[in-house]
């Protein structure tokens, strides 16, 4: 186990936190190291784009709703395939319950601390100082972003005493766009690669620095990262049909392979290419993603609708999140007020707003317990339907989403993390629980 690790992270969101992660990831894969990248938190697009920087999968990192058991084997199984350890930090170092700062002090990974310097000078300083005291938490160094010239540099540097300048990225003049769940998905910026390759480039890192951080130390617990505790093989002999494409992509990879532990076989199919849920599914799940921006295609998609109002009327399970719920609703509003009807599943109406609608961990109650994960979104669903669960807020146990419950369909604008409770999703995608 040799490898070195530290979590990126910043004061605020906004500093260049993915920007100086890829970067780095690139920077690091380019000079022969094996890297690993993990997001801190509940996300789906940011992964994409550091998977694509670091050429492997990027899983999440949350002490809450992945749980510390399943973070630490992941953290292991990383140690023993990679020289290097990147952990994206969620929002500000010591923002949400827990915080990236949590993560930081639970398994002994030092901060690297993102600073958007194209604005401040020695006062620098005075923020690294106090992002490493309040916590307190081990400081491994600093990535001064958008930096104006070698004398900007050079004050950064002298500014942070004991704490060292392990890098530095000049003012881009193109960066990683972003749309209004986030950053837009890795397959639809053209030239993403080059792009990737230009900020590793600009990126001055000091290797000996780097090659000078401490050595991660950390052994798995009892809990294999892969199946989590997965109770036997309930699924075993299901086919479960997965909406995969531009409208509907965002899946936790770790999602996937709890499903897989608990013996379903995995098949996907595009709604937006007007594919039909394979006929030899057992059940169907629709993830969530962008249908506001594909609204047009799916509404005319004659083959992918009266494949899910049949397999609805034949009794399968259909589980639809966020995204996937919207698809399945009478109507979708896009953000210019045009209406464009769905599969009707599921009666009302969705509309876009400019506003966001949700966002946050949530567990989702079921008979096995509850099932963890979170919510985003910048739509409402105004529904007839009367709600036949709600989600609670985490920490603060508030009400959160509505869950609907038609026949064999459960849709929400919850996002599940399969993993934390592998029962619960088992029932969810066995007929006996429709």
């Amino acid at each position: 186990m040799v490898a070195r690790a530290v979590l990126i992270a910043a004061a605020a969101s906004g500093q260049g936190k993915t920007t100086v992660t890829a970067a780095l990831a690139r920077k690091l894969a380019s000079a022969g190291r094996r890297v690993r990248v993990f997001k801190c938190g509940p996300d789906f697009i940011d992964p994409m784009v550091l998977a694509r920087a670091c050429g492997s999968p990027v899983e999440s990192l949350d002490l809450w709703m992945v749980g510390a058991e399943r973070c630490r084997a992941l953290l292991a199984e990383a140690a023993e395939q990679a020289d290097a350890i990147l952990v994206e930090g969620v929002m500000g170092l010591y923002d949400g319950t827990p915080s990236a700062a949590d993560l930081s002090r639970e398994f002994g990974l030092p901060v690297l601390a993102v600073i958007d310097a194209g604005a401040m000078a020695q006062t620098a300083g005075a923020l690294v100082h106090g992002l490493r005291d309040y916590g307190p938490v081990a400081m491994a160094g600093v990535v001064a972003n958008r930096i104006a010239s070698a004398g900007h540099a050079a004050m950064v540097a002298a500014s942070l005493r004991d704490i060292p300048l392990l890098g530095t990225l000049p003012k881009q003049a193109a960066s990683l766009p972003e749309r209004h769940l986030g950053l837009v998905l890795p397959d639809e910026v053209a030239g993403l690669d080059a792009l990737l390759d230009t900020l590793a480039g600009q990126l001055t890192l000091d290797l000996a620095a780097w090659d000078a951080l401490p050595i991660m130390s950390i052994a798995a617990g009892a809990d294999a990262a892969a199946g989590n505790g997965a109770p036997g093989r309930p699924l075993e002999g299901s086919r479960i049909a997965i909406a995969r494409d531009a409208a509907f992509m965002f899946l936790y990879p770790a999602n996937l392979s709890t499903l897989e532990a608990l013996g379903a076989q995995l098949d996907y199919f595009s709604p937006l290419a007007d594919e039909p849920v394979p006929r030899e599914a057992t059940a169907v799940y629709l993830p969530g993603g962008y249908p506001e921006l594909h609204a047009p295609a799916l509404s005319t998609g004659q083959r992918w609708q009266a494949s899910l109002r049949a397999a609805h009327a034949d009794g399968l399970p259909i589980v639809a999140e966020c995204g996937g719920m919207m698809a399945l609703a009478d109507s979708l509003q896009d953000k210019e007020g045009n209406d464009w009807p769905m599969a009707g599943l599921l009666p009302g109406k969705v509309a876009m707003q400019a506003r966001l609608a949700g966002l946050g961990a949530q567990a989702m109650p079921t008979a096995q317990g509850p099932l963890r994960g979170h919510t985003f979104h910048y739509s409402r669903l105004e529904t007839s339907v009367p709600a036949a669960a709600t989600t609670q807020k985490h920490p603060s146990g508030a009400a959160g989403e509505a869950v609907y419950r038609v026949g064999s369909l459960q849709a929400s604008y919850f996002h599940g993390y399969f993993p934390s409770n592998p029962a619960a999703v088992a029932a969810l995608f066995l007929r006996s629980a429709a």
